[in-house]
């Protein structure tokens, strides 16, 4: 479902709700639709056995195979199939299913001993709901001074496999911080109940451990964000209205997941884990890229201390972006003229919701595209539009806001930006050298954010190499007396095990994926160059518990044969993870990579030292990656883009 709105006005409404595009034309890349969730669920429930004890991890489209996706035309039938993992909390093991939509059966249905499911949001609330009520917890609590129960979240996060207590490895279990509002609206980041955690089983809801630890003490800090809550905030009166206009309506459109805007086509994906999904991108019929997500995001604390120790989260694998995607009709998250797209997912009881508005698809004006001015011709002067397709997920104290940008040259830009609330610990004496003081006694560990772009390219069609170019320059010699001479050398990347790459800035190393099968007309290989303007390294001892668990931040850059089970660089299952599972075990069988079916992993990324100023709220922290064409058109593709007929230019 979508719906259009006018331009979101500054008192913080997205605009009146307008026409509705309807369902659109069908295609097999369509996301699930509640219905199919229903029947997904309801067709383990009545062969395998699936009753109340059971938990659905996780039902998404089963995508079809690309040639059955690239053959496909409108009209011509189409079948369904959807991934199920789903467990009994009495058995504790999850098994994964494929079920046919279309012919109402069971194709596969596989247990994985060994390993844990992805969390879930009802366990989250329901961890709360149980522990908040517990006599040991209300006890631990009291014994802080803390008795109204009503301003204490719990918020529970999972293990990483070696930090799990003796005892209890074979167990789905999470570990619990504790924080406290000042108020019923106050921030509770703002308030950390240190030295107090919880360990549950998930399963069974069971309160394992307490962990009580006398804390520092809680020195009078300033946390609180929303304006009423803001000691003495007086804002700004100076800021007059900014309006985004577009009167004669937007330039694209969008038939139920298929967007086209200008020479752009693409497709719009959703689900539970990744959350948006670009699938199908081509520009001007030309295919670029079959599919474009983002497949992991590792945040580790850099803070050994025991409040921060086990403090890693695999968003993507251990909860997905899908379930914390948040709606965007409550606040000018967009602004101009826009279109929004619901998202429908489920619930473990196998349930479909909808979330309203997940993306937002709008037009920017973005500066000067080209430009020359001549003493004769005069001035030509093109402006940069620019189509924007996003979507923001709330994970706990932190949001992503994530933007897929098309532009008119044929650029693609994809920019995350980080805002939210910090973690904070008090202290006393000296600070911990981990982390920035961020106000009273009170710090904000460094840590990282690493999130792992898959793009599985598909440039002028499936025959691709990623070739890597450096830059040399030549000695002075008869040929180069003053020095100026730089090359460029080149090579292909021909297996995988190749295929584990750093960026270098002394060599201006950059990578390519090409199609030499079609030649241009200069001769040369289409191609779209990455430009990883935001990779940073892991700093991490190579035993450190989450490296091992997330090898594929060990590099910027990695390539590696298509395999369509090969989806989640850090396993599939990396909830309770002991060793990376994914993309380092993949490219062990060194799988050739020329003239072939490739995915480009990009790794890129935030070292967050924090700053006084990130607190209480951060303003956004902007980390992104673009790919650009390189030989995949004669010369600039935008010249044909017309002059501004506004009369400020003129």
């Amino acid at each position: 479902m979508t719906e259009h709105a006018p331009t979101c006005h500054s008192g913080g409404g997205s605009g009146s709700t307008g026409r509705s595009a309807g369902a659109g034309t069908p295609h097999p890349l369509d996301p699930l639709t509640a219905e199919e969730f229903r029947v997904a669920a309801a067709v383990l429930r009545r062969d395998q056995g699936v009753d109340e004890r059971w938990r659905f991890a996780s039902i998404e489209l089963r995508e079809p195979a690309k040639d059955i996706v690239r053959a496909f035309r409108p009209g011509d039938p189409i079948r369904r199939e959807a991934r199920v993992t789903a467990w009994s909390r009495d058995e504790g093991i999850p098994y994964k299913a494929v079920v046919s939509l279309t012919d109402d059966a069971v194709l596969a249905w596989e247990a994985v001993p060994g390993q844990q499911a992805n969390m879930t949001l009802d366990e989250w609330h329901e961890a709360h709901e149980v522990l908040i009520r517990h006599p040991d917890v209300v006890a631990a609590l009291e014994k802080r001074g803390i008795t109204d129960l009503d301003l204490v979240l719990i918020d529970t996060w999972a293990y990483g496999h070696s930090l799990i207590p003796q005892g209890l490895q074979e167990r789905r279990v999470g570990w619990t911080d504790v924080w406290r509002r000042s108020a019923p609206n106050g921030n509770p980041y703002a308030n950390p109940v240190a030295g107090l955690h919880f360990v549950v089983d998930l399963n069974s809801m069971e309160l394992l451990q307490v962990e009580d630890t006398p804390p520092a003490a809680q020195p009078e800090v300033m946390g609180e964000y929303v304006p009423a809550l803001v000691p003495g905030l007086q804002q700004r009166t100076d800021i007059r209205p900014l309006e985004i206009t577009q009167p004669e309506g937007v330039s694209f459109d969008l038939d139920g997941s298929e967007l086209r805007w200008q020479k752009w086509t693409m497709r719009l994906g959703f689900n539970h884990r990744e959350g948006l999904v670009i699938h199908r991108l081509a520009y001007d019929g030309r295919p670029v890229a079959h599919r474009m997500s983002f497949a992991e995001m590792v945040v580790p604390y850099r803070d050994p201390s025991p409040d921060h120790h086990r403090r890693t989260a695999f968003d993507i694998g251990e909860w997905g972006l899908g379930f914390m995607t948040t709606s965007l009709k409550l606040g000018c998250d967009c602004l101009g003229d826009i279109t929004y797209v619901d998202a429908v997912l489920h619930d473990t009881r196998g349930e479909p919701y909808t979330i309203e508005n997940a993306i937002c698809l709008h037009e920017e004006d973005d500066g000067v595209l080209w430009k020359h001015v001549d003493e004769k011709a005069g001035a030509e002067v093109r402006r940069s539009r620019r189509m924007v397709v996003s979507f923001h997920a709330t994970v706990a104290n932190y949001e992503y806001l994530v933007y897929w940008r098309f532009y008119q040259d044929g650029t693609v830009q994809c920019e995350v930006r980080a805002t939210g609330i910090m973690v904070t610990s008090a202290f006393q004496g000296s600070p911990p050298p981990y982390g920035t003081v961020v106000d009273e006694q009170t710090y904000a560990p460094i840590h990282q954010h690493f999130v792992v772009a898959r793009l599985d390219m598909e440039v002028d069609g499936p025959q691709n190499t990623l070739v890597v170019t450096e830059s040399e320059a030549l000695p002075v010699d008869e040929d180069n007396p003053y020095g100026l001479a730089v090359v460029t050398r080149s090579r292909a990347v021909e297996s995988e095990s190749q295929g584990r790459l750093d960026v270098d800035f002394a060599t201006q190393r950059s990578f390519k994926v090409v199609n030499r099968t079609k030649p241009n007309r200069l001769g040369t290989a289409p191609g779209y160059k990455l430009y990883p303007t935001s990779a940073i390294p892991s700093l991490a001892d190579p035993g450190a518990p989450f490296r091992q668990r997330a090898q594929v931040i060990d590099h910027p850059v990695w390539v590696s044969r298509f395999d369509a089970e090969e989806r989640w660089p850090s396993g599939e299952f990396c909830n309770q993870s002991s060793r990376d599972a994914g993309l380092p075990v993949w490219q062990e069988a060194d799988r050739p990579l020329v003239d072939t079916d490739l995915v480009l992993w990009h790794v890129f990324g935030i070292h967050h030292v924090p700053r006084p100023e990130d607190w209480p709220v951060m303003p956004v922290d902007v980390f992104s990656f673009e790919l650009k064409p390189v030989g995949f058109f004669d010369r600039n593709p935008a010249l044909d883009v017309p002059p501004s007929g506004s009369g400020h230019c003129s």
